[in-house]
C-alpha cells in the first residue's frame, strides 16, 4: 500500500514538474511555459465544425465578408457584464466577396454580401490566465494573445502590432474584445 502511494506522488511530482496542470486528463499535452507572441495560440484544425458562428460582418469597402466563431466552451460559460471566461477562443475567418464584371460586390436577396468559397486570411484571439504579461502597458491586452493564419490554417510570420494596438483602443473596457462581447451583452 505505501509503495502505490510513493509511486502515484512520484507520478504527481513528474507531471507537475512537466508543467501539466493538476486535473489535466490522461494523455493531453502540456502547455510549455508562457512567453509572448502568437505561437501560444494553435488554431484547432476542427474549428470549422466545432466552433459556433455568432456575426457575419460585411465589409464593402475592403470587399470581403467577416465570419466571426468562438469556441463552444466560451460561448456557454460567457456572461453580460462579466470578462470573457479563461480559454476563449475567437476566430475571425475572412473570404472574399463574389463581384460583377465590372467589379463591384453582387449582394443576396437581403443586401448582404456574397462570400466566394473558401477563407483568405485567419486571424486568432485567444485568452488564458496570465498571457499578457511581458507587454508593455502601451500594448497589453489584459490576458489576450493574437495570431494570424493563412487561409489554409498556416500560421503567417506578421507584425500583430495593430491587433493589440486596435484592441487596446478601441476594447479596453470590453475586455479587449469586439463582437463577441456585443453578442454576450445582448443575448
Amino acid at each position: 500500500m505505501l509503495k502505490t502511494y510513493i509511486l502515484a506522488g512520484a507520478a504527481a511530482f513528474a507531471l507537475f514538474a512537466a508543467g501539466v496542470p493538476a486535473g489535466t486528463p490522461a494523455g493531453a499535452q502540456p502547455r510549455a511555459p508562457y512567453t509572448t507572441g502568437p505561437h501560444n495560440i494553435t488554431l484547432p484544425a476542427d474549428w470549422q465544425q466545432r466552433f459556433i458562428r455568432y456575426a457575419t460582418v460585411d465589409k464593402p469597402d475592403r470587399r470581403i465578408i467577416r465570419h466571426l466563431y468562438v469556441n463552444p466552451e466560451a460561448f456557454a460559460a460567457a456572461r453580460a457584464g462579466t470578462p470573457l471566461p479563461y480559454g476563449s477562443l475567437i476566430v475571425m475567418a475572412d473570404s472574399r466577396a463574389r463581384l460583377d464584371a465590372g467589379g463591384a460586390p453582387l449582394l443576396d436577396q437581403q443586401g448582404r454580401l456574397i462570400a466566394e468559397p473558401g477563407w483568405i486570411a485567419i486571424a486568432a484571439q485567444e485568452k488564458q490566465p496570465g498571457w499578457g504579461e511581458g507587454y508593455g502597458p502601451e500594448i497589453r491586452n489584459g490576458e489576450w494573445e493574437y495570431a494570424a493564419f493563412t487561409g489554409t490554417g498556416e500560421r503567417r510570420n506578421v507584425s500583430l502590432n495593430g491587433c493589440f494596438t486596435c484592441h487596446i483602443n478601441a476594447r479596453a473596457q470590453q475586455d479587449f474584445a469586439f463582437n463577441f462581447w456585443d453578442y454576450v451583452q445582448t443575448r
